[in-house]
């Protein structure tokens, strides 16, 4: 046994409790039927119970004589009714749905579903003669199943026909669900169901519940809720405000209307998110190609991405139809996850230059645009590699000359002493002649042969001033002064000699040639060595001399020729690119 009424003498076994309306007057029941098996529904209007009035028969009454005439598969069907003691009870076909005022989850699609198939019944309802206003369509009065199926209840205060309800009749419906015209006895058109539709939407969109719909309307009735939901699809947020525009005039006219107006834009549109915000292009050399892929993925479900792409305008790119250095594949694109290919074409660009560009990918998403940075490095033009460390060769010539005061100030003290300076000389020559031999052997086994090639050449210089020192003079020899001389100068002649290949490879390394970087690097020491015996010996020796004003000039008149061949090989290259496309 339960504590429900008791149907079973018109064979209805009640179940449970769906819900009540107390000051009504109403329950209504889950209840089976005992002849058939088949779930139905039992609204019992108890008009006995205190705070309730017979006086509401009559349009209970109407409501079933009216869903005695509908037939439609999104509104339950009428079955049955029965007097009780205390009112009298309408039996309703069931359906395993809840309502929308129950807290669910639904998707994008789902939604859109919702609405199409709401629409769909109020187009049935205003299509009979004469058409039916249902007057109180809101979240609880609008059912769905698992399955998807929409289904319209409770028509208690339909309203059969356009035109006044009725200056004296009581004001029927929802707050926050009925349109102006009926909250104030107006003229009731096809047009003021569509108001509590378009309400019932947006408290399902925006998550509000019914009792606090009202924190959306201002108080001129409009409705404003684009706060609570900016990523809706702005095709939709234009169609639910025509849904819910206070004044008739500009709402939609009716159903039908309204029906053919819904957006076949999903409710969220699609979103774009870039798999890297700027690319950035390097070229190794002139006229290159440069390609780099950017991945577009939209993480909306249900919904399709498309867009196209613009390079956009640069005062100083030419019109893209004459030439477009440019390009993106594929351009436009209909998809969920993209990848394209942006290439940069450096033939007409500018040598080393940095470009910036913006690529702009036009979208269905709510941001519509969205941008992408270029930077693009051109490659340096040949010449201007070439470009002498001058700072690095004046270390080569000081470090020389600091080297070669060194040995002669060391070969003239102790030439002093021994009364053997000549000799002290001619050691110490042969020595620093063996030293650079030695230091461009280790660099052959170190794999720097450039470098070893200049020591070997300066080798070859010393060892050639020492024969003709022998061949010019006969010299005493005297046994402690040649062991000074020839290990200072063996030391010295190293140093030098590893400094010298240091600074010629480093020279190739850049892209200076070969012979230019020995016969640079060698000017430099002869320059700095003279210097340094004229600073320890005197300048008035005459073949210190000319070492030096010769080294000197030669090392000037090699670099005015080679900055003067840079810059008219400059001047060829601007000249080139004159035609080019600006940075």
């Amino acid at each position: 046994m339960n504590d429900f009424p008791d149907f079973s003498h018109y064979h209805y076994w009640v179940e449970k409790e769906l819900g009540h309306n107390r000051a009504g007057g109403r329950v209504t029941y889950l209840a089976t039927d005992t002849k058939t098996q088949q779930k139905v529904v039992i609204k019992q209007f108890q008009f006995a119970k205190s705070g309730s009035s017979w006086s509401g028969y009559d349009a209970y009454d109407r409501e079933i004589q009216l869903l005695k005439e509908l037939n439609h598969p999104g509104i339950p069907r009428y079955l049955d009714a029965f007097h009780t003691d205390d009112g009298f009870c309408m039996v309703q076909e069931y359906k395993d749905a809840v309502s929308l005022a129950e807290a669910r989850s639904f998707n994008p699609e789902e939604i859109k579903q919702i609405a199409i198939a709401a629409l769909e019944i109020l187009v049935y309802l205003q299509n009979r003669i004469p058409p039916v206003i249902h007057r109180d369509i809101k979240p609880a009065n609008i059912l769905v199943n698992d399955e998807g199926n929409v289904y319209l209840v409770d028509f208690g205060f339909a309203h059969v026909g356009e035109g006044e309800v009725g200056v004296s009749s009581v004001v029927k419906g929802t707050l926050g669900f009925m349109p102006p015209e009926q909250l104030f006895n107006r003229q009731l058109t096809e047009a003021s169901d569509l108001y509590g539709l378009g309400m019932a939407l947006i408290c399902l969109l925006t998550n509000t519940k019914s009792d606090r719909i009202g924190d959306l309307v201002d108080i001129s009735y409009r409705v404003s809720f684009k706060h609570l939901i900016p990523k809706l699809n702005v095709h939709w947020v234009n169609w639910l405000e025509k849904m819910v525009e206070p004044r008739l005039k500009d709402r939609f006219p009716n159903a039908v209307t309204a029906l053919a107006a819904v957006p076949t834009s999903p409710l969220r549109p699609p979103e774009a998110q870039f798999s890297q915000s700027n690319l950035e292009f390097k070229a190794s050399r002139l006229g290159e190609h440069l390609t780099q892929p950017v991945v577009i993925t939209n993480p909306i479900p249900e919904t399709i991405l498309e867009g196209n792409w613009e390079i956009a305008p640069h005062p100083h790119d030419p019109p893209s139809e004459l030439y477009q250095w440019i390009t993106v594949e594929p351009i436009t694109f209909t998809g969920s996850e993209i990848e394209c290919q942006v290439t940069v074409d450096t033939q007409k660009l500018m040598a080393g230059k940095t470009y910036h560009r913006k690529l702009l990918l036009h979208a269905n998403t709510l941001a519509k645009t969205y941008p992408l940075q270029l930077v693009i490095q051109t490659a340096a033009a040949p010449i201007h590699s070439n470009i002498l460390p001058y700072g690095l060769l004046s270390l080569l010539g000081l470090f020389s000359l600091g080297v070669s005061w060194l040995v002669a100030w060391i070969i003239l003290v102790a030439g002093t002493v021994a009364e053997a300076t000549d000799m002290a000389g001619l050691t110490s020559l042969l020595g620093a002649g063996i030293g650079l031999e030695l230091a461009a052997w280790l660099m052959r086994s170190s794999g720097w042969r450039v470098g070893s090639t200049a020591s070997t050449l300066a080798a070859i210089g010393v060892g050639t001033a020492v024969l003709m020192k022998i061949v010019s003079g006969t010299i005493t020899p005297t046994g402690p002064i040649i062991i000074i001389g020839a290990g200072v100068g063996v030391l010295g002649g190293a140093a030098i000699g590893i400094a010298l290949g240091t600074v010629v490879e480093k020279l190739v390394t850049k892209g200076h040639g070969k012979g230019l970087a020995i016969a640079i690097s060698l000017l430099a020491v002869i320059l700095g060595s003279s210097l340094g015996l004229g600073l320890t010996v005197s300048f008035a020796n005459p073949l210190i001399l000319t070492i030096s004003i010769m080294a000197g000039l030669l090392l000037v008149a090699l670099i005015l020729h080679l900055s003067f061949k840079r810059m008219n090989a400059i001047a060829t290259h601007l000249k080139f690119e004159r035609r080019f496309i600006k940075p």
